[in-house]
């Protein structure tokens, strides 16, 4: 288990020392990496004594074998922990900034990040710095709540770094999370179908493939070799991922059966056509009165992928205005899939389109896990521990 452990320029920055002990007990091969101003606090030289490893603190070393290996790490690593996670290295890190080694080792890593930050209570609950923990939060990082007591400043209050046992235990989960869908093959159907009328026309809907998405970095997070088959999106691919670009009903079933092979579950989360106009193999034209479309029905994937179940976890997701909680139970029975995810799309400023969502996951054998509202990001954290577990093997 390889965990990089950032060090910031706090006054807590001395309980690092144990949170590396603790970490190297439990397993954990743990390299450091410090700001200049944690170096006022507490040498290099203590913790690389404690975690038996040269402690990185120097970006511009660019020609040492040491700085390559550290760029190596940040590419195959089951975690990445700061504490103590100052106010600025907060900022920094929700910006994107980069001007030191801790900041620009974030950007280049893709593992699980948990932060703990320590500082005044007055800069906790300052809202630039509030504001950066909700853009992380939204992000996937896991972070440790500081603790009231006891202050630096003589003054009682939040902001204390939390202790060592806790941020530890939370390092570890994170670790085991970076490495539990490994070997696994993962497929997410994300987005919309596009449903030709004409050469220039077509028949679509809202989905933006948010959700598909976030469930796809989430498994990649995880270890998982991540395939997306996905509708027409204005999505970046996330890192690890493969995409299968498509555009109709059809040709997301078409894609999703050929990739479903030897895969350890597949995530129906696309928002496909229920029909399809019959195209016109020319641009039709405008004329007076109504225009007529004929509808046919497209191909049901989810309940294909039920009827033709191995072994494979199927999860579908419901998107439903009315009844809830019936319409999803209905939907998991009729299309035989383990777990439907339900949301009300009516619920303003959640579900489709949106960047945030509230869910309801349906199991097989009768459970019920409500998620409450919160970033696409992490309502797909919430997905997977559910179907997966959070320290799954």
């Amino acid at each position: 288990m390889r965990i990089a452990l950032g060090v910031s320029g706090g006054i807590a920055a001395y309980k690092a020392c144990e949170i590396v002990r603790r970490l190297t007990d439990s397993g954990a091969s743990v390299q450091v990496l410090m700001t200049r101003n944690a170096e006022r606090f507490i040498t290099p030289l203590t913790l690389q004594a404690l975690s038996g490893r040269a402690v990185a603190t120097d970006a511009w070393e660019l020609a040492s074998d040491q700085t390559i290996k550290h760029i190596d790490m940040a590419r195959d690593l089951d975690a990445f922990v700061v504490a103590p996670a100052t106010a600025n290295i907060l900022a920094k890190f929700a910006q994107g900034v980069a001007d030191d080694l801790l900041s620009t080792f974030y950007l280049a890593v893709t593992a699980p990040v948990v932060v703990a930050p320590a500082m005044n209570t007055r800069m906790w609950l300052h809202p630039a710095t509030q504001e950066a923990i909700r853009t992380l939060r939204s992000r996937g990082v896991a972070v440790v709540d500081p603790e009231s007591g006891w202050l630096a400043e003589r003054e009682a209050g939040v902001g204390r770094l939390a202790s060592p046992e806790t941020i530890v235990a939370e390092s570890l989960r994170a670790a085991r999370r970076g490495r539990s869908l490994a070997g696994k093959k993962i497929v997410v159907a994300a987005g919309p179908t596009r449903e030709p009328i004409d050469p220039v026309r077509y028949l679509s809907n809202g989905s933006s493939g948010k959700m598909g998405y976030a469930i796809a970095a989430g498994a990649a997070r995880r270890g998982a070799s991540v395939v997306i088959v996905s509708g027409p999106v204005a999505l970046a691919a996330p890192f690890g991922t493969r995409v299968v670009q498509v555009e109709s009903a059809r040709q997301m079933r078409d894609a999703v059966m050929v990739e479903r092979a030897s895969a350890h579950a597949v995530f129906m989360v696309a928002a496909v056509s229920d029909y399809a106009p019959k195209a016109s193999p020319s641009k039709i034209k405008k004329t007076a009165g109504p225009l007529t479309l004929v509808l046919e029905e497209g191909p049901d994937i989810l309940a294909e992928l039920g009827r033709t179940k191995g072994a494979e976890i199927l999860v579908g997701f419901a998107a439903e205005t009315d009844d809830l909680i019936a319409n999803a139970a209905k939907k998991l029975s009729a299309k035989k899939a383990d777990f439907i995810v339900a949301n009300d799309i009516s619920a303003a400023g959640l579900g489709i389109g949106s960047d945030r969502n509230a869910v309801t996951i349906l199991g097989r054998d009768g459970s019920s896990v409500t998620v409450p509202e919160a970033s696409k990001v992490e309502i797909a954290e919430a997905i997977l521990d559910r179907i997966f577990g959070p320290d799954a093997a």
